[in-house]
């Protein structure tokens, strides 16, 4: 996989290069703004890992002109910035995710995986558990084929579970695959369990105390 780093500071451009490619991943890096833009004029990348502050021109300014082309390649925002206005600032912004520095590389990795994996999901047309289907090229959900109407979070949360089926997602890893703001109030992802299973089937959704949620494969 083709990955865009765009990163200023040599430290950490070096490292991050050795890291990724160590990981199998094919990593090209750039140190301006100027330069991403053209790369990614030429041609398609499958993860964009993309510093805010860069020399020239702010990573936010990348990140508007990359989807005002409608290019919806993932985007991670990599910066030192950590006030939760700029995280808002990113994901408003068309950013998928959000890792201030300093961070670890074990962290790096496996959010990259959730990107990577959530685009996947995405590519299928639609997610069927039980009554439940999800179509994701219209972001619709119904039970029973009776429409649901779900806010953006709550359909989130709810394909984050139906992508992975009957396996059990901590909070952490259902914020993560949402795309919901690192240090929310715990009771975040709760509230919006709570209210997922009053719009569908209750029993779709299990706890696992102590652990997190599971969409179950079937219905008791």
């Amino acid at each position: 996989m083709k990955f865009l780093l765009v990163e200023d500071d040599i430290p950490l451009g070096t490292s991050l290069q050795r890291v990724l490619a160590g990981a199998g991943y094919n990593v090209v890096w750039l140190r301006q703004a100027r330069d991403a833009k053209k790369f990614l004029s030429d041609g398609p990348f499958d993860l964009i890992l993309l510093d805010i502050m860069l020399p020239d021109e702010s990573g936010l300014e990348v990140l508007r002109w990359l989807r005002g082309r409608g290019d919806a390649t993932p985007v991670m925002m990599l910066t030192a910035r950590d006030a939760v206005s700029d995280r808002v600032a990113g994901l408003d912004g068309g950013a998928d995710d959000y890792l201030p520095k300093p961070f670890a590389i074990e962290e790096l990795l496996s959010r990259i995986r959730v990107l990577l994996r959530r685009q996947r999901n995405q590519l299928t047309s639609s997610w069927r558990v039980g009554s439940l289907l999800i179509d994701t090229a219209r972001r619709k959900v119904s039970v029973e084929d009776q429409e649901i109407t779900l806010t953006a979070r709550e359909y989130d949360i709810l394909l984050a579970l139906a992508s992975e089926a009957g396996k059990v997602l901590t909070r952490e890893q259902i914020e993560r695959a949402a795309s919901l703001l690192d240090g929310a109030d715990s009771n975040t992802i709760d509230v919006h369990i709570y209210n997922l299973r009053n719009k569908i089937e209750g029993h779709l959704i299990g706890t696992v105390r102590g652990v997190g949620y599971v969409l179950e494969n079937s219905t008791p």
